[in-house]
């Protein structure tokens, strides 16, 4: 719905701007309805994109949560076989087998997780929908985990080799807090429309004939100038510079700015809010 009424706002100015043009409008009114035009393609090229990474990423989600419910079971069978006080080698030997199955699926949920989280990378989107899912499985993940440490030292109490292959467990567990710290992840760089330039960040556009110079993103800017942060932590981010505007969107609402002995504080109220659009942040300093 949010969808149509956009396109629909678009496309009402457009026809408004056409028309602008067709009674003798001055030459600004075609510059504006080719400015529009390609906001609708842009549109249509950002939609297109969001819907194909959601959709790719439900098959990683679903997947993942197979993947989940495949260990709780093979974690409640392997409990109930290893409290037989009679337990034979044959029953010892599937229980490793379970458990290296287990150790395989963990794997495999932090493959796809990664996956996930390159594929919002490359697109450059912030997806709302995608982020609440990813949240929901780290709270699913952590919560297998912690019944697989406790299914851990039941074991370990029957057999050495049990705990040598949930230690191969454990070390997929600390991969999987890396690609959760790198979903959090965010980046801000800062300086004055020089220093932007020469440390490949931005770069000068200029207008028809030299009219209208523009500062704009670099497509291929130079990330290593970023500093990084992790969006659930650090709320505080100090420019030095009284004067300063942003080059990336972030919604209003979402942050103060405040003035600290030449220095100025952005103060982000809402980090989901701010983060939605770029997960990179850039600001000029006059």
């Amino acid at each position: 719905m949010h969808k149509f009424l956009a396109f629909s706002l678009v496309f009402l100015t457009l026809l408004s701007c056409k028309d602008d043009a067709t009674n003798g409008g001055s030459g600004g009114s075609e510059t504006d309805v080719v400015d529009l035009q390609n906001q609708v393609r842009q549109l249509e090229l950002e939609n297109s994109l969001k819907d194909s990474v959601i959709n790719e990423s439900l098959a990683f989600f679903n997947e993942i949560k197979s993947n989940l419910a495949a260990i709780g079971i093979r974690k409640d069978e392997i409990r109930t076989l290893s409290a037989d006080p009679e337990l034979s080698g044959d029953d010892k030997e599937w229980i490793l087998e379970e458990i290296r199955h287990i150790n395989f699926l963990r794997e495999e949920n932090a493959n796809n997780l990664k996956r996930m989280q390159k594929q919002m990378k490359d697109s450059g989107l912030n997806i709302k929908e995608l982020e609440v899912m990813i949240e929901s499985l780290m709270k699913d993940i952590q919560w297998k985990d912690e019944q697989i440490n406790l299914l851990q030292g039941e074991l370990s109490n029957l057999d050495h080799e049990y705990s040598a292959l949930f230690d191969a467990y454990q070390k997929q567990a600390v991969q999987l807090d890396a690609v959760t710290d790198e979903l959090n992840s965010v980046y801000y760089a800062y300086g004055t429309e020089k220093e932007l330039v020469d440390n490949g960040v931005m770069e000068r556009k200029n207008g028809f004939m030299g009219i209208g110079k523009k500062m704009n993103l670099k497509e291929d800017f130079n990330a290593k100038y970023f500093t990084r942060l992790n969006a659930t932590e650090k709320k505080n981010v100090f420019i030095d510079g009284a004067n300063i505007r942003f080059v990336t969107y972030h919604p209003k609402s979402s942050y103060k700015l405040m003035a600290e002995g030449g220095r100025t504080k952005i103060q982000i109220v809402d980090a989901s809010e701010f983060w939605k659009l770029s997960k990179y942040l850039v600001v000029i300093v006059e």
